[in-house]
């Protein structure tokens, strides 16, 4: 029988084996694998001293219930955030992560909703956090990380390093258990966030590199990743996108359990794509992390300016995308200006973990289209069935075997999230999708954000990629309003890039070049910049508000 994992263990294996391998570089900061997981276990032992852990064991919950106490993660990115998720993971407490963008009324509202006993915040953010704490009771252990925000600490909180730095470095006399929770909240962007509650071992193996998604090759033993860290090179990748979003999560947690580095920019509380690109110079990065154009499109940019200005920027071979839409042009781009490099689209979601992956490489550029891990599939609209490669029509893109427990607290958006198809529970969060007679799964976009203008439904993603295709497009969302005469219209949210220029009508006759007519925008709102989450997701309720707020057509 295979070895059900936790990450606790796992970091230990890894520690074992290459303790002194670098494992996070922040700035001036160098942390190995020993020294994260010994700061990991004093923090683990102050939660647990403070009574915070596993209370009731999962055989006797539901999967939208919780058994143990949950500590938030309201940080930026840096070595706090990743000692504190593996802390937490040791105390047998459940880690979740915090928008750091959100305001008051959200906040209050996100960590009552997750029952928050504890959070773990940087300083810069304790003004904010002050305004909160008397309405949410059940939040009784703060601790907060210095920062140059020279705030000084909440009344009840302790200082992160003084718990962290030094003592004893075993663990609390707790054993962490497979079936402990790991918490992650939908980025909200189309309706309020929600808790998704996954098994640690179930996480570990669809998105923190307990299994290939090309091959299906998994660990089965803890001396697996033992042996693979001691073979593997030492990989340095930077994750830019914020750790508050799951895929920038999944790929520190991928790097700890592969034997890589895990690089931060020195500047972590906002995208300063110039300051990336020094530091991919300096630390030799191989791999960057990017969510879609937002991120990807600055550092470009910035990397065309390195190499002008004579930086060695030979180290970085690869572009990881995930969880935002890559649009073919600066795919290009970023080849162009990587000799021999590749952009590797992921696909994957809070509610399946990694599901598919597309390579691109000079003279093989494409979107839509992507290679399936070995457990992801299409089912019926109905939820009947599987859909066999070559079905006609579309279906709903699903995950099946290692897929979460539920929505936390809410038992009925579970049951719909998580049906049971062919005997099997699967994840079919709503995305739209075809499996091709070649085994590719044409992705075709969010069911939430489809438009249904005239009885045919359009998917915003696709239009948000033949805009973006125009060379004027620096950014651009789409969404729909209401019409009399459709139904629904859709209407085209634009940022134009810095000294272009072009109309409503040259950029709808662009997109006429590679879409039908209905798919057509019926408007385009031109705005200075779009609003987006700090991962670099589209915020489609903003741009709700802005196509309703422009003048309809008729």
């Amino acid at each position: 029988m295979s070895t059900e994992f936790t990450v606790p263990a796992v970091a230990e294996t890894v520690a074992a084996t290459v303790g002194d391998r670098e494992f996070i570089v922040h700035g001036g900061r160098r942390l190995t694998d020993r020294e994260v997981v010994t700061r990991a276990n004093r923090l683990a032992r102050y939660l647990h001293g403070r009574g915070l852990g596993c209370h009731t064991e999962r055989d006797r919950l539901a999967g939208h219930e919780t058994g143990q106490d949950l500590l938030g993660i309201y940080a930026y990115n840096g070595p706090a955030w990743v000692e504190g998720m593996l802390g937490v993971f040791r105390a047998r407490v459940a880690p979740f992560n915090v928008n750091f963008r959100y305001v008051a009324d959200e906040l209050r509202s996100l960590l009552a909703d997750a029952g928050a006993s504890a959070l773990l915040y940087h300083a810069a953010f304790a003004p904010r956090l002050a305004e909160l704490l008397p309405a949410l009771p059940r939040l009784r252990v703060l601790i907060q990380i210095a920062d140059d925000s020279g705030n000084e600490l909440l009344p009840g909180a302790v200082d992160y390093e003084s718990i962290v730095a030094d003592g004893p470095d075993d663990p609390p006399p707790v054993q962490p258990c497979p079936d402990d929770v790991y918490v992650l909240y939908t980025g909200g962007t189309t309706g309020m966030p929600k808790g998704v509650l996954w098994r640690q071992h179930d996480i570990f193996m669809t998105a923190f590199g307990g299994r290939s998604l090309y091959g299906g090759d998994r660990v089965e033993r803890y001396d697996d990743i033992a042996a693979r860290v001691a073979a593997g090179p030492d990989t340095r990748m930077m994750v830019l996108p914020p750790l508050m979003h799951g895929a920038a999560q999944w790929a520190a947690m991928t790097a700890l359990s592969t034997g890589q580095t895990v690089v931060f920019p020195t500047v972590v509380d906002r995208l300063d794509a110039d300051d990336a690109v020094h530091t991919i110079a300096r630390e030799r990065v191989a791999v960057v992390t990017v969510v879609g154009d937002a991120i990807a499109r600055p550092l470009a940019d910035a990397i065309e300016r390195g190499r002008a200005a004579g930086l060695d920027l030979s180290s970085l071979t690869a572009i990881a995308n995930g969880g935002a839409f890559l649009t073919p042009t600066v795919k290009q781009r970023l080849i162009d200006l990587l000799p021999g490099g590749i952009v590797v689209d992921g696909v994957g979601s809070s509610e399946t973990g990694a599901q598919m992956t597309h390579l691109s490489t000079n003279g093989a550029v494409a979107t839509g289209t992507f290679h399936p891990g070995p457990d992801t599939c299409v089912v019926a609209e109905d939820f009947s069935a599987v859909l066999a490669p070559g079905h006609d029509g579309l279906g709903w893109l699903a995950q099946r075997g290692w897929v979460p427990l539920g929505y936390k607290g809410d038992a009925d958006k579970t049951a719909r999230i998580f049906p049971v198809v062919d005997g099997v529970r699967h994840a079919v969060p709503g995305d739209r999708a075809r499996h091709l007679a070649s085994g590719a799964i044409e992705l075709l976009g969010r069911d939430s954000v489809t438009i249904n203008s005239g009885g045919e439904k359009i998917f915003a993603e696709e239009v948000e990629a033949a805009l973006a295709s125009h060379p004027a497009v620096a950014d651009v969302v789409v969404a729909g309003r209401p019409s009399e005469r459709w139904g629904q219209e859709v209407v085209a949210v634009v940022a134009l890039a810095d000294g272009a220029a072009a109309t409503a009508e040259e950029l709808i006759e662009h997109c006429g070049r590679s879409l039908a007519r209905y798919k057509l925008p019926k408007a385009v709102v031109f705005r200075p910049v779009i609003q987006r989450s700090p991962a670099g997701k589209a915020d489609y309720r903003w741009a709700r508000e802005q196509a309703l707020a422009a003048v309809p057509s008729g």
